[in-house]
């Protein structure tokens, strides 16, 4: 679907306590182990910070980076985190049962879920919220997101209970993705721009960012979502030109990807544009670059680049874990380049934190406009 479903993580055991969805893990034998690696890719156990977390021991680990023929790259230990838990976690868990909405933190079981919904009062409380169901019309190969031709028709409630549940909340930013609905005329952008104009009418101070599909290169569905109210237009190129069709499904293409946001600036000027990069499928640097000079021609403000995971194996393989200093040089190539913010990091996702990210750079772009 997006960044943070990549890390959809089927190994665990799921229960439920008190409207709170948890993934845990029994203990398992060291041989069948290694077969549930090989069968469903890396778990949220794996993530959980042990030994190898620490980062004074990363410079230590000697597990292979770039995957030779045949071979399964071990998790290298800049992947394993903590899972904090903040005072507004149980609050948003509770809020979303009651009223049937899905998150793509809690569908993905991303490892960021605590700190990202956390807040805090030196933190900002995020969530991203998934809309129009859970079945998509297309078949990326790095996505684990069930696929059908003609998925549930759409909740017309949808719009109405998401900004009622984000007004309970107390967020300060919000991310509303979605799965594509190509069966649906417009792909359902009016389904989104609705969802944006409710939640704006109920709370006219929270951010909201849209990570949208392409919509088949129909520049009037993105015009709709453009204009619909929100603060941040994005949409996901995925992976460098040169691999787009290796990873994306079919009807997807840079260039399309590339029409859409630069559209959306356009349509709506001041609406900051978004994009991210998943590294370690194979990419060379210098397409890394080409990928990001490209983005920023076209008027690209925002990018997010993290570490591809293979959700399962009919999935594609990591072809390289991406060290944390590779991915430094590439957020400070960005800040060069002259994205207003450029957040990269292993375990960034597009979605990662993102009310932090924007709000920290905006008051800094804020402030240098008030010294001059």
């Amino acid at each position: 679907l997006r960044r943070c479903i990549m890390l959809l993580l089927s190994g665990s055991q799921v229960y439920a306590t008190g409207g709170l969805t948890t993934a845990i893990r029994s203990p398992t034998p060291q041989k069948d182990r290694r077969k549930e690696l090989t069968d469903d890719g890396p778990d949220l156990q794996d993530f959980i910070s042990g030994e190898l977390s620490e980062k004074s021991k990363w410079d230590e680990y000697r597990g292979n980076l770039k995957r030779q023929k045949g071979e399964r790259l071990r998790l290298p230990p800049w992947l394993k985190t903590e899972i904090p838990i903040g005072k507004n976690y149980n609050k948003l868990k509770n809020t979303l049962r009651d009223l049937n909405l899905h998150t793509v933190c809690e569908e993905a079981r991303c490892p960021n879920i605590g700190e990202c919904w956390g807040g805090g009062e030196h933190g900002t409380a995020t969530a991203t919220i998934m809309l129009m169901g859970d079945t998509c019309t297309r078949g990326c190969r790095f996505c684990s997101v069930k696929t059908a031709r003609r998925p549930p028709p759409l909740d017309p409630d949808e719009p109405y209970n998401t900004a009622k549940a984000i007004a309970a909340w107390g967020l300060d930013y919000v991310v509303l993705t979605s799965v594509d609905r190509d069966d649906i005329v417009d792909g359902g952008a009016e389904h989104i721009a609705k969802t944006v104009s409710n939640l704006k009418e109920r709370n006219s101070h929270i951010l909201v960012e849209c990570l949208t599909p392409d919509f088949r290169g129909d520049l009037t569905a993105v015009e709709k979502i453009a204009q619909s109210g929100l603060d941040v237009y994005a949409h996901n190129v995925e992976t460098v030109r040169e691999l787009q069709r290796q990873v994306r499904d079919p009807r997807a293409n840079f260039d399309q990807s590339i029409s859409v946001l630069r559209h959306a600036k356009a349509v709506k000027p001041e609406v900051l544009t978004k994009t991210s990069i998943m590294l370690g499928l194979g990419e060379t640097e210098q397409q890394i670059h080409n990928t990001m000079t490209e983005l920023r021609e076209a008027g690209v403000d925002c990018l997010t680049l993290g570490q591809y995971m293979q959700p399962t194996k009919r999935h594609l393989k990591v072809e390289e874990y991406v060290t944390p200093e590779r991915f430094a040089h590439w957020e400070e190539a960005g800040k060069e380049m002259g994205f207003i913010y450029t957040a990269s990091g292993p375990l960034v996702r597009s979605s990662y934190k993102a009310g932090e990210f924007f709000l920290k750079n905006l008051l800094e772009k804020r402030k240098a406009a008030a010294a001059e």
